[in-house]
């Protein structure tokens, strides 16, 4: 029943990955869009896109946040009183964000506008950074079962960077693949050309972060090094395959196909490190198993969950296709 508990988690954790991770890259593209008059219609493309789902793609994160505070106490005391540091930036990171994108629709002249948007891009590339960061210090071991772990090195080591930084660099990758699409159903064959070289760069950089990132875990995280050069290697084949052919048709494909190749490269990644730590929840010191509430408790969150599932996915999905088919702005 853990390991089932354990896998609808990781169900939540790609689903953010994907929905908020989309959010969060657009938001890179609105930072480095340029000067007001430059990065105009950029901006104005991106806020299209964003307006109509920008609130609902927390509900990934907060589901993911109930299901370890309630199925996994342990590790849940554990992750927050050693990683709070980066929690805490990313939670700030997370209200920044949401309040610069609102306001900027408000204040509408001079710096009022400016500081706004500012608020919102520089927000939306920072709080996946430091989602990164605490996903390496989990995957690396450095966060003890007792919890109260060295609040600097548990989040500030090579492994937590790199998480960091793949984060980034794959939220840029899939927003940039998803607003192509988004330019090409507008019409704008401009914007649309635009954001394709910039699908293009952001997956080749994110594919030379994770290939130097082997290296990396080699010296700095052996254990998860083997498991993901082992059991974990064929969902890595699998997203570095997607990838590339989603970036192949980027310029002929149906939109469609290509974001749901760049959404397979992204979710196999990110189980590919599920898979690596399985059966450890925490490192190397703490099974899925060892942390898990009662099974009475799992019981009833698998319950809640399937009902949440019914109730909340239909929604979510109408949601993402009427925007999709242009419905909604």
């Amino acid at each position: 029943m853990s390991t089932l508990i354990a896998v609808v988690l990781f169900i939540g954790v790609i689903a953010y990955a994907l929905f908020g991770g989309a959010d969060f890259g657009a938001g890179f593209w609105d930072l480095t869009a340029g000067g007001p008059a430059r990065g105009r219609r950029t901006r104005e493309l991106i806020d299209l896109s964003l307006s109509p789902v920008w609130e609902a793609n927390h509900t990934w994160l907060i589901f993911c946040l109930v299901t370890v505070w309630t199925a996994f106490p342990q590790a849940f005391t554990a992750i927050t009183t050693t990683l709070y540091f980066p929690l805490g930036l990313a939670a700030l990171g997370i209200v920044a964000r949401g309040a610069g994108f609102a306001f900027r629709h408000v204040l509408t002249q001079g710096r009022a506008e400016q500081t706004s948007g500012a608020a919102f891009a520089c927000s939306s590339v920072l709080t996946p950074f430091f989602f990164g960061t605490i996903a390496g210090g989990i995957a690396s071991g450095r966060v003890p079962s007792a919890g109260h772990g060295d609040v600097l090195s548990s989040w500030v080591n090579p492994t937590s960077a790199l998480g960091g930084v793949l984060a980034v660099t794959v939220c840029a990758y899939l927003a940039a693949v998803f607003l192509t699409g988004q330019a090409r159903r507008r019409g704008d064959s401009s914007l649309e050309k635009a954001f394709r070289y910039r699908a293009f760069g952001a997956g080749v950089v994110a594919g030379l972060v994770a290939l130097a990132g082997v290296f990396l875990l080699h010296a700095d995280s052996p254990r998860l090094f083997h498991q993901l050069s082992t059991v974990g290697a064929p969902l890595l084949a699998v997203s570095g395959l997607c990838g590339l052919a989603a970036l192949l048709l980027l310029r002929r494909g149906r939109p469609s196909v290509v974001r749901t190749l760049a959404a397979i490269a992204i979710a196999t990644v990110v189980a590919g490190w599920g898979v690596a730590q399985y059966p450890y929840l925490l490192g190397t010191h703490v099974t899925i198993q060892q942390a898990a509430a009662p099974a009475a408790t799992l019981w009833v969150l698998f319950a809640v969950s399937c009902v949440a599932a019914a109730l909340i996915a239909p929604s979510l999905f109408l949601l993402y296709s009427l925007q999709l088919r242009r419905k909604l702005g």
